[in-house]
């Protein structure tokens, strides 16, 4: 048992409260000294965060950025090994700080709604708030889906000034009704009753291998992303820009020059097989994924869920998913925290109840699991790897970390992978 676990829950929240104060004051309120854009929902946060930099970046601002990827101030940026998606109060505080000190005029923040239950978003001055989309996470966490739902909209409720929402998701009505100055709405739903906001609408939409096409006010996008929810992210940044300023044609030119974002779609290697790393850890992520990747080819996938008692609910559900759309499946291990590893896989495992796979393999050791993916992929056929996406740790019992990276084991293997005809997987 936590010490929290014995404090009253309104003892809890002053504690939350006072600290968040109390990192504000010591640095100086550095948000009143940016423009400040926080960024919230289920899915495309990082890659969002990361897309709207470089695009404020190649229209002339100095950024700072914190994701659940890397911070950056400047050209000066640090991987996230926090194992914490949005930093502690002080922390935040701090990088707004050091943010102003590089004469930053813009910070990008990712914003949770775990950071929003303990307060780590009060006392920072949002500028822009923007909602991506919305599905089922950390529910025993809050509650019930609706309650994560409202954690989340207390940013939308605390900045009054420009909210820009993915109108495309079924629950942007509800983020529409909290007031602000100015509301930009995004989306590729031509139907959609706009009503008197403005509505940044991509059309002529073209998916087609590792590209994605669309067009704005005749302007046409290419982008070396993959995916359709890459298209809403690259909407999202766009939004952001044109809020500020920014041409659609800057906004072209910027996101042309993006090659990946790390632990996100990220393609490791093209060939013999196409190998991919991808932090999805929620069904609805994880089927958007495996149906991106879907082209025919044979997909192999190594697949595992968090433990720490959390949601799980989704366990079967991806195992659920992974037989809809997979010919191939590992389970693995991931962050399993204090729970049984074994069990976990177990509950996953649960869910496959398709027999249209063909094979189901068990490997507990990760490395091993994505060692044997590799190790059973062919030519042309496709290995994704979920879940961790660039984390550097792996959390297991005792509250310990160990350093993990899924990306460098499957670099580990690149120059070998590149000659199949000498390749060898256990060398």
């Amino acid at each position: 048992m936590r010490l929290k676990d014995f404090i009253p829950l309104f003892l809890l929240n002053w504690y939350h409260f006072v600290w968040a104060f109390l990192g504000a004051l010591i640095y100086g309120f550095p948000s009143k000294r940016l423009k400040v854009i926080g960024i919230t929902g289920t899915k495309g946060k990082s890659t969002t965060i990361e897309l709207t930099r470089v695009i404020l970046e190649k229209a002339g601002y100095k950024v700072a950025s914190a994701s659940s990827i890397k911070f950056r101030i400047g050209k000066k940026e640090e991987l996230n090994k926090l194992k914490m998606t949005m930093p502690g109060r002080f922390k935040l505080q701090k990088f707004l700080k050091k943010a102003v000190r590089a004469g930053c005029k813009y910070a990008i923040l990712e914003v949770t709604s775990e950071g929003i239950l303990q307060h780590r978003e009060k006392f920072i001055d949002f500028d822009i708030v923007v909602f991506t989309n919305l599905a089922p996470e950390h529910i025993e966490r809050h509650g019930s889906f609706e309650k994560y739902r409202k954690a989340k909209a207390v940013l939308f409720q605390e900045c009054k000034k420009l909210h820009i929402i993915n109108t495309d998701d079924k629950n942007s009505k509800y983020f529409l009704e909290f007031p602000s100055k100015q509301k930009l709405c995004y989306g590729i739903n031509p139907n959609l009753e706009k009503e008197s906001w403005e509505f940044i609408n991509a059309n002529n939409l073209n998916l087609s291998g590792n590209k994605i096409e669309f067009e704005i006010n005749n302007v046409q996008f290419n982008l070396n992303l993959s995916g359709k929810f890459n298209i809403y992210n690259s909407l999202a940044a766009i939004s952001i820009a044109l809020s500020q300023g920014v041409s659609l044609e800057t906004c072209k030119k910027a996101l042309g020059k993006v090659k990946k974002i790390p632990g996100r779609m990220e393609i490791m290697l093209e060939k013999p097989f196409k190998v991919v790393v991808d932090y999805a850890h929620t069904p609805d992520s994880l089927e958007q994924v495996y149906k991106t990747l879907s082209n025919g080819s044979k997909l192999i996938c190594v697949l595992g869920s968090c433990g720490g008692g959390r949601d799980k609910w989704k366990r079967p559900k991806m195992g659920e998913i992974a037989a809809k759309y997979c010919q191939e499946i590992i389970l693995t291990n991931e962050d399993p925290y204090d729970e049984d590893p074994n069990q976990i896989l177990s509950e996953i495992k649960s869910g496959i109840l398709d027999t249209k796979y063909k094979v189901l393999n068990i490997v507990l050791d990760r490395k091993e699991a994505i060692i044997k993916a590799l190790k059973t992929a062919g030519e042309g056929d496709t290995v994704i790897i979920t879940g961790k996406g660039s984390e550097p740790w792996m959390c297991i019992a005792h509250n310990k970390k160990i350093p993990w990276s899924d990306r460098e084991i499957v670099k580990q293997k690149m120059e070998k992978l590149k000659q199949p005809d000498s390749f060898n997987i256990n060398n």
